[in-house]
Formats: structure tokens, C-alpha cells, sequence
């Protein structure tokens, strides 16, 4: 007698075989189009199209910064670093230089001081040069990456009526940077989160060809837009950087600093008075503090070091009585009152955070961060300190306060006896 199987249990055993089949096309098919698409990539020898960027840090809801700009790219095939050249234009003024990249340098404008800076990657010696590749470039090393890695990954794609959504997840011990090629970037001191890597992109279903872009890390996450691009209009024979220098800003080589806007330049002298707005849109101005002490500290919400400061701060505040010493964080690189709030909840200070202009980071010459003052009574710069350790930063700001506070107290001028190459305290 023959046995029967049930119809219902035949069904089920399709079905499954049926999403057996399908996920295993998926996993198949989602590298098949990620090839194609790199070969619609590849195709590209150029593109001009106007980018728009913006960067924010994790947990936050608005944007640390909005950048827009018209590009000319293309591709280089004689650079084996980034592969690329191209310049960053005014979106408004397509000759208004912003920043460009020829293969062998690259050019920083200065539109404020009317300077620019030659960085011939000499002056530091890194595996990688310190650039963001233009759009197409960077999504297509991306893409290959993915394709012939053989680091720990997870590609999801996901297809909706007019794009094509593709999310490549890194697992590796340290972050995976595109500076070109892709890089594994040591751990820093100040990494903050677990070292995996994630990028996104979002390709259009009428061209296989991506148009947006999204990166995250543990210290900062980035997308990138394109659009309205021409492609292979320009030719890279006719292309030089230097035609779009502006004719009468002052050229230095990265690295070198002018004496007047470095910030040592200003010890022995009275600090610069400022009126600066705090996240919840309260005034201070610093000739309104009456503390014996003042520490200005020059901060990003985007900078390591900084954050890594925060618990010594913190401890200083609480710990000094506040007739004697005032501590005042100014934000320079970000505006948004909102990302300042958050930055500063997250990070729980409730010292004194305000929001810098132009103006106050030209007189102070600031240009990196963080960079510290140590302030008198009297309000004359008795210390400029220049980035942050906590093994040695902590150290020479207690000396240097007490020291005054000393001053203060006996109207004595002892000498500091921190380092025979220090300042003495007048």
C-alpha cells in the first residue's frame, strides 16, 4: 500500500525550500549587484556635481556642521594613495577655491585671514594621507572593500521602488577609515565605544549608480549627498589646482606658524575681552568674572582630548572655591545650541560652556584644540598650554593655580618651579 503524503505538508516543505533558495540568492545576489554597481563605478573618469555634507556626534539630533559645495573630480589612476583629484568650489562662485587635491598636495583656504596652506604630507609622517576622497571615489572603495575583504562583515540590502539600500557593517578590533583604500586606524587614547565600523549607501534603481552615503563610528557619524552630476565632461589632462588659487591670499606650508597667530604669542599679556552666549542663551562677558583665577580652556565637541579633560575639570570646580577660580570651556567649533546642551548632558559638567565667534578665536589665535589660558587677577595670560595629558596637563594647571592663588594671598611674586623652561610667574 502505498503511502500518502499530505497535501498541507508537501505545501509547507515548498515553502521552506522556496525561502531557502531565496535566501541564499539574496546573499548571491546582493554581491552580484554590488558588482555591477562597482562597474558603473569604475566607468566614472569624471564627475563635477554638487555635495552636501554634515556631521554630528553620536547621540546627538542636530548637526555639529552643514557644508556645501560644487565638485570637480577625477579620477587619478597616478595617485596610489587616494586615487583622486579634485577641488572643493563655493556652491554659489564655482571659481571660489575652498579646497583641493591633485595627487601630490593639498590646499587649505583661509578666507578670514585671506591665507592658504600647502600640505605636502611631509610634516607628518602617517600610513595614510589625512583626506576625504570626493563622493564617487570613496563609495566605489567602499564598495570593493566589501567585495574582496576578508575581514568579519555583514552586507544587508534592502530594495525599495527607486533605490537600493546597502549597509556594510565592519567587526574588526580597530575602525576601518576610507582615506582611499581602506585603513585600520590605531586605537586612540580618547576612543570612546566599541571599534565597529558601518557604512550605508543608497543607490538609485535608474542608474546602479549611489547617490547618498552615511558612515558611523563610535566618535562621529557623516553622510554625504550628491546631485545634479555630469559625468565625464572634464578631462584630468586640462585640470591644475593651482588656477583656482586665490591671487592674493599669503601661501605657508602646513606646519609652519605664523609668530602673530600663535597662541604663546600672547603671555605676559592682558587677555582679550569677550561677550559669549551660552547653550541656554544667557550673556557672559570676561570682565564680568571677579574670580582670582580664571582658566579659559578653547574646546570642540569633536575632539578627543577635550573630552578626556572633562573629568579633571570637573573635579577643579568643585574642588576650588569659586571667589578664587573660575573655569570657562568655549566651544569653537559648533554653533548649534542644541548640540552644545547635549554635549554637555552627556558628558555631565555644569561648569561655565560658551559659544565662541570668529572674532574671539582671532584674538586668541586659536587653532587647534584644546589649548588653555591661565589668567591672574588682573587678567594678564600667565600660561598658554597646548593640548591635553592627563599625566602632565592636570599637573602643570594645579601648579599654576595655586601658585597665583599664593600670589594672591601673601602679595608675594614667587618664581614657578614647575620646569626650569617655563615662564616665571611675574
Amino acid at each position: 500500500m502505498k503511502h500518502v503524503i499530505p497535501a498541507m505538508k508537501i505545501f509547507r516543505s515548498l515553502i521552506v525550500v522556496i525561502v531557502i533558495c531565496i535566501s541564499c540568492s539574496d546573499i548571491k545576489t546582493t554581491e552580484d549587484y554590488l558588482e555591477e554597481v562597482l562597474k558603473n563605478l569604475n566607468k566614472i573618469e569624471s564627475a563635477s556635481y554638487f555635495s552636501e555634507k554634515e556631521g554630528w556626534n553620536p547621540g546627538d539630533t542636530a548637526a555639529t556642521y552643514l557644508v556645501q559645495h560644487y565638485v570637480e573630480a577625477y579620477n587619478n589612476p597616478q595617485d596610489t594613495t587616494i586615487g583622486a583629484s579634485w577641488v572643493d568650489l563655493n556652491q554659489n562662485d564655482k571659481m571660489h577655491l575652498e579646497f583641493a587635491y591633485d595627487g601630490k598636495m593639498r590646499t587649505l583656504i583661509h578666507d578670514d585671514i585671506k591665507g592658504m596652506v600647502i600640505d605636502s604630507f611631509t610634516f607628518r609622517k602617517l600610513p595614510f594621507r589625512p583626506v576625504n576622497p570626493p563622493f564617487y571615489c570613496n563609495t566605489k572603495n567602499i564598495i570593493q572593500y566589501a567585495l574582496e575583504t576578508n575581514d568579519s562583515i555583514v552586507l544587508e540590502r534592502q530594495t525599495e521602488k527607486d533605490f537600493v539600500y546597502i549597509k556594510l557593517t565592519i567587526f574588526e578590533d580597530r575602525q576601518v577609515e576610507f582615506f582611499g583604500k581602506a585603513h585600520y586606524i590605531p586605537e586612540s587614547p580618547y576612543s570612546t565605544g566599541d571599534p565597529t565600523s558601518r557604512y550605508e549607501l543608497w543607490i538609485d534603481q535608474s542608474t546602479s549608480l549611489p547617490y547618498k552615503y552615511r558612515r558611523e563610528m563610535s566618535h562621529n557619524i557623516s553622510v554625504e549627498s550628491v546631485s545634479n552630476t555630469t559625468f565625464n565632461k572634464l578631462m584630468i589632462e586640462d585640470f591644475s589646482a593651482s588656477e583656482y588659487f586665490p591671487k592674493n591670499n599669503e601661501v605657508r606650508q602646513y606646519g609652519e606658524s605664523k609668530k602673530e597667530s600663535n597662541p604663546d604669542m600672547l603671555l605676559g599679556k592682558k587677555a582679550p575681552d569677550w561677550q559669549l552666549t551660552n547653550p541656554d542663551g544667557g550673556m557672559i562677558s570676561l570682565s564680568d568674572l571677579e574670580s582670582k583665577v580664571i582658566l579659559l580652556q578653547f574646546t570642540s565637541v569633536s575632539c578627543g582630548p577635550c573630552k578626556a579633560s572633562i573629568p579633571f575639570l570637573r573635579q577643579l570646580t568643585t574642588e576650588l572655591n569659586k571667589e578664587d577660580f573660575d573655569l570657562i570651556a568655549i566651544e569653537s567649533t559648533s554653533t548649534n545650541s542644541n548640540v552644545l546642551r547635549s554635549y554637555r548632558n552627556r558628558n555631565d559638567f555644569d561648569y561655565k560652556y560658551l559659544m565662541s565667534t570668529k572674532q574671539v578665536l582671532k584674538d586668541y589665535s586659536v587653532k587647534s584644540f584644546p589649548v588653555f589660558f591661565v589668567l591672574d587677577r588682573d587678567r594678564i595670560i600667565k600660561e598658554v598650554i597646548n593640548g591635553y595629558s592627563a599625566e602632565s596637563t592636570d599637573i602643570m594647571i594645579r601648579e599654576l593655580i595655586d601658585q597665583l592663588l599664593q600670589i594672591n594671598i601673601s602679595g608675594n611674586n614667587p618664581v614657578c618651579s614647575m620646569n626650569a623652561d617655563r615662564i616665571e610667574l611675574l
